[in-house]
């Protein structure tokens, strides 16, 4: 794949977006493992804490990809960005069923948060340059 060049703002983010994913795997194993629990939807036919410790793991990879895989930069976007698609789900299960975690006591907190969601994907897409790369090989279809 090319690398197409990012900016110093991009990179910035890029980082910053990896240093947060290791910090919420490290949320996952120790201090906020019970709000993690409380995000997994009832509907997950796993136990709760399997799916917490095994999105932790894919946390830390994705958080060290996007930190130290410069070369595979877009695919480290790509990747984070679908893992944010993925446990949205969590997160409309917490609004809906009024399930307060990670200070979000109110169905306000709950509901804002559903928002913050999309510039997570937006950012995972943009700080690795993915959206440059996906936008050139939808043009060159």
């Amino acid at each position: 794949m090319e690398n197409i060049k990012t900016s110093k703002a991009q990179n910035f983010f890029r980082i910053l977006l990896g240093i947060f994913m290791i910090t919420a795997a490290i949320g996952h194993f120790t201090f906020q493992r019970t709000d993690f629990q409380a995000q997994v939807p009832n509907w997950v036919p796993v136990n709760k804490d399997l799916v917490v410790i095994l999105s932790g793991i894919v946390e830390i990879i994705l958080g060290l990809s996007m930190i130290f895989l410069t070369k595979y930069k877009v695919h480290a976007g790509i990747a984070l960005a679908l893992f944010y698609v993925l446990v949205f789900p969590g997160n409309i299960a917490q609004y809906l069923n009024g399930t307060d975690a990670f200070g979000l006591d109110t169905d306000q907190a709950r509901l804002m948060r559903l928002f913050f969601q999309p510039v997570l994907f937006f950012l995972a897409l943009w700080s690795t340059n993915a959206l440059a790369f996906i936008s050139k090989k939808i043009k060159g279809l």
